[in-house]
């Protein structure tokens, strides 16, 4: 066979490896996305609505550190219109899938300063790596 012969399905090949690829980043937007599938090495951003002047915050009751590994703290980010005081706006964060297993993202809304008192939301997400 002559090399162009033997080239061509070589990349054919990786082109269609290449293809295959998981995307690299999994968007999170709600508890209805859930449960959610990870490869080792992806990374998850988890983002909820949110509204820090009313004293609530979304905490971290289980990050599921056995499997996923946090990339930071929350960031949080308001909406366009600034000048609205009140609002509410989103709260993010990062993760990367770092073993293989099962887990739960577990988050409650609530007053830091009241651990004592129920959540008033909690966010539950089945995580699995491979």
């Amino acid at each position: 066979m002559t090399l162009p012969r033997l080239l061509v399905p070589a990349a054919l090949a990786l082109l269609t490896a290449c293809a295959q690829q998981p995307q690299r980043t999994v968007e999170l937007d709600g508890e209805s996305e859930c449960p959610k599938r990870l490869l080792v090495g992806q990374t998850l951003t988890l983002t909820l609505p949110s509204n820090p002047t009313t004293g609530y915050r979304w905490l971290l009751q289980n990050p599921a550190s056995e499997i996923l590994r946090s990339l930071g703290p929350e960031v949080y980010s308001s909406p366009e219109q600034a000048g609205i005081v009140g609002s509410g706006g989103l709260s993010s964060w990062r993760f990367q899938a770092k073993a293989a297993g099962e887990g739960h993202l577990i988050l409650v809304y609530q007053q830091p300063w009241a651990p004592e008192v129920r959540p008033v939301q909690t966010f539950d997400c089945a995580i699995r790596v491979n």
